[in-house]
């Protein structure tokens, strides 16, 4: 069980955020601050060849891609890549390996757990010398299973630490009393991440298909499981458990996933299944839960009946194995790494093992670097500052409800009252957590990740029909991202981000305004985009609209879902619509707000002088382009197409272009260019 956070609403999904070789380094003043100036905009980027009214990317761009290809560790790399690296290979890294020289460090302190934590990932010999042997305890549990009923136990042992079954439970405010916590229960299960990947025919998802069956023989095959033809038979079963699943198009229907029920509904759903028994391995006690897909329970269930014992357990072999792999010895790393990483996203070889001990250590103890972080790298000065551009944003906001032609006077009151009670958070949290609890020891990887999964575990717990603590982080400081979160109607800015080229201190007002206010509005529109727009003032799902209203926008949002859906990022790869229309609504409005607020600042003021040639108008669209600049392996678009919720970095720098006529303006794009459109075409939502 975990906090779900399934309905935060990243400015970038994860996996964009993994980072590799940057030769840049930051100069440090005795404090920790960065002294270093960083250029507004870097005008070597621009590839001149281009035409800004074409392919405004590759104008801006177009050089840079060429100069930075994607290292060799890596799918994706650009502008949160290189930042990201920055935060955690040489500010974390140095913090950590400060801690690790320190010796005789007291049980149960956070420098103690990151020391020891970051050592036992360093020590590889004792991990060779380990082999399996730390997974013997789970795979005994499995050996031990001889019916449906041993399996829910079992299975929900392992959802105690973090292992996924077919389905999990989180906890997360109740979307329709946001003050209180609430059981959910969610779909899970799928290795390969998304049903589409079992699904689609072509011969690119084909042939991962075909890669993940020899993965998992060869996996098998390293760790000594002697089960028949295991990667047939987990393909078979995750195909039949996709099949019953919900698209990730589908899951985005907040009103049509909260089915709140009394917990005996689970036994009349799913009558062969044994709830108590994998409710009670995890110590979940509840009257209610908030059920995903009631559908899907009961299917899973007769699947899972006519499923024999030796294949679901031949599962959940695989399910222990893939869950801590990159942690066990190096045949087995490495051949997760070829899979995962290579296979599916285009990355050619594994970062070197100090890097990945930092991430590792950043990933188990981020809060508590993250305190260290805060206070070493992100000025008090930076809180202000980033405050009073949320309120600007706010501002502008309100202005733009009153000016919408079709919105009514009813439902403007509605949003009004939204709009002044968001809330927000900036750099890092107010209140630390206690993770003393958590047993880190030196030489014992494994039994260290489990212990913070069993923290993890027992804090989602004790949450359960408790009131929300609504100073509480989705994202760790260090993190180079952001996040709107509706059962809080709250938006969230780490430190990490706060840098540039999102918000640079010594850049002009148009670069800063394309690049964090941009950002700041991205985030407030996600209050308001297909999914936000359904929660009211106080974070509940309450329909606050009228019927007229909700249709007219609506019908907005499908014109942009079906301008979405014509472009090919691949050969029969199209971006969904669908699937990306709340980054694509807030990406539109977040470039909308932060023009117009940008206007509002220069008004009564003398025009800027230009810069680098470019006027403020221009410099606004180099901002945004900048932020988002990015190379990515065809691997890793097919997959981003597949399972992402953004679209990828060259359509979001493109894409709500067009339907600005502020753009066309600023580049004098003139009528019939790939990036104009005629205003009857245009998009125009908030």
């Amino acid at each position: 069980m975990k906090s779900t956070y399934a309905l935060h609403l990243p400015l970038l999904a994860a996996v964009s955020l993994m980072a590799a070789c940057n030769t840049n380094t930051t100069k440090q003043s005795p404090a920790g601050a960065d002294t270093t100036k960083v250029p507004a905009f870097e005008v070597s980027s621009i590839d001149s060849t281009a035409k800004p009214c074409d392919d405004f990317d590759q104008f801006v761009n177009g050089n840079w891609k060429k100069n930075n290809p994607i290292p060799s560790t890596e799918s994706r790399w650009g502008a949160f890549n290189v930042l990201d690296k920055e935060n955690k290979e040489v500010r974390l890294k140095g913090i950590i390996l400060a801690l690790a020289e320190q010796k005789d460090l007291k049980k149960g302190t956070e420098e103690q757990q990151i020391s020891d934590f970051y050592r036992s990932f360093l020590d590889t010999a004792t991990i060779e010398k380990l082999g399996i042997t730390p997974l013997q305890p789970y795979l005994d549990k499995i050996d031990g299973i001889k019916d449906l009923k041993d399996f829910a136990k079992v299975s929900g042992e392992f959802e105690m630490i973090g292992i996924p079954g077919v389905v999990n439970f989180g906890i997360d405010a109740d979307g329709r009393n946001s003050k209180m916590n609430a059981v959910y229960q969610v779909q899970d299960g799928l290795s390969l991440g998304e049903r589409s990947y079992y699904e689609r025919p072509d011969s690119s998802t084909a042939e991962v298909r075909n890669e993940f069956v020899n993965h998992i023989n060869k996996q098998f095959s390293q760790a000594g499981f002697k089960d028949a033809d295991p990667g047939k038979t987990i393909l078979d079963f995750e195909t039949k458990v996709a099949k019953l699943q919900l698209t990730n198009v589908e899951l985005r229907d907040p009103v049509a996933t909260y089915n709140k029920a009394p917990y005996s509904e689970l036994k009349k759903l799913a009558p062969d299944f044994d709830w108590d028994a994998f409710t009670g391995a995890q110590s979940i006690k509840t009257d209610t839960m908030i059920l995903q897909n009631k559908k899907y329970l009961t299917s899973i269930s007769t699947l899972l009946k006519g499923t024999s014992p030796e294949t679901l357990k031949t599962w959940l072999r695989w399910q222990v194995l893939s869950h801590f792999a990159s942690y066990l010895p190096k045949p087995i790393d490495d051949e997760n790494f070829h899979f995962f990483a290579t296979v599916m996203r285009g990355a050619k070889q594994q970062r070197p093992r100090l890097e990945r001990a930092v991430r590792a250590t950043d990933g188990i103890m981020g809060m508590p670097l993250g305190k260290v972080f805060a206070k070493k790298y992100f000025p008090e000065s930076s809180k202000q500052k980033v405050s009073e551009m949320i309120e600007n944003v706010r501002a502008v906001y309100g202005q733009r409800i009153d000016s919408l032609t079709w919105m009514s006077a009813t439902t403007k009151e509605m949003a009004h009252k939204k709009l002044a009670s968001f809330t927000y958070k900036i750099g890092y949290p107010d209140k630390w957590k206690d993770y003393s609890t958590i047993d880190i020891k030196p030489g014992s990887l494994i039994e260290n990740l489990v212990s913070a999964a069993h923290y993890g575990h027992k804090e989602a717990l004790d949450k359960i029909g408790k009131p929300v603590d609504k100073s509480e982080w989705g994202m760790t400081p260090q993190t180079v991202n952001a996040y709107y979160n509706p059962l809080n109607n709250e938006v969230v800015f780490p430190a990490g981000i706060l840098q540039p080229p999102f918000f640079n201190a010594d850049a002009d007002d148009a670069i800063n305004y394309g690049g964090i206010i941009a950002v700041i509005g991205h985030e407030f529109t996600h209050g308001f985009d297909d999914q936000g727009s359904q929660y009211d003032a106080e974070g509940n799902l309450k329909n606050w609209w009228t019927d007229a209203d909700r249709k007219n926008f609506m019908a907005l949002a499908q014109r942009y879902i079906n301008y979405f859906n014509s472009i090919e990022v691949q050969k029969g790869f199209f971006i969904k619509g669908a699937l990306t229309i709340g980054e694509n609504i807030a990406d539109l409005g977040g470039l909308t707000l932060a023009y117009s607020a940008l206007e509002k600042s220069l008004k009564g003021k003398p025009e800027p002088a230009k810069i680098d040639g470019f006027n403020w108008k221009q410099r606004f669209f180099l901002g945004w382009a900048q932020v988002w600049h990015a190379n990515s392996t065809e691997a890793a678009l097919r997959n981003q197409i597949l399972t992402d919720p953004h679209s990828p970095a060259r359509e979001r720098i493109n894409g709500p272009l067009p339907h600005l006529k502020a753009f066309s303006d600023a580049w004098g794009c003139a009528p019939g260019s790939k990036m104009c459109l005629t205003d009857d075409k245009r998009v125009v939502i908030w």
